[in-house]
């Protein structure tokens, strides 16, 4: 997986993981990439800072920032914020996401803020379909019984 740092052709900075260099570049040539702020899929990398490992003292052995370790990114900061706030003011549906949004936009359950998961092929149909939705870019917390 890869990470890249994004900025829209509207001055929208975001970021987004992809399974490679190459995924990102077909993801993007098909229009599938787009902008969270505005939905704009011209989309490009933006410059990057590479990631910085610190040293355990007296060892000299890197090792990866731990929670607490370093300063508080605020991107990382504004995502735990939406995702509280999504989670608090929609209905989790679970694996049910494609069916529902399919339902409510058919007119046969009621309109309502919802949130679930659903496999990359069913969002695909769902966006075909013309049923509004977009990816959240966060895992849902996974609600049982």
């Amino acid at each position: 997986m890869i990470r890249y740092d994004l900025k829209c052709a509207n001055g929208h900075a975001f970021d987004s993981w992809f399974a490679s260099a190459a995924a990102f570049d077909r993801l993007r040539a098909a229009g599938h990439v787009a902008c969270p702020t505005c939905g704009s899929t011209a989309v490009d990398k933006a410059l990057m800072a590479p990631a910085v490992v610190q040293a355990r003292p007296g060892d000299g052995a890197p090792r990866p920032l731990g929670p607490g370790e370093g300063p508080e990114d605020p991107r990382a900061a504004a995502l735990a914020a939406l995702k509280r706030e999504i989670e608090a003011k929609s209905e989790y549906v679970g694996l049910r996401f494609a069916a529902e949004a399919r339902r409510m936009h058919a007119g046969e359950a009621p309109a309502r803020p919802i949130h679930g998961e659903a496999k990359l092929e069913e969002a695909r149909a769902l966006i075909a379909e013309g049923v509004p939705v977009a990816p959240l870019p966060f895992v849902p917390t996974r609600k049982t019984n």
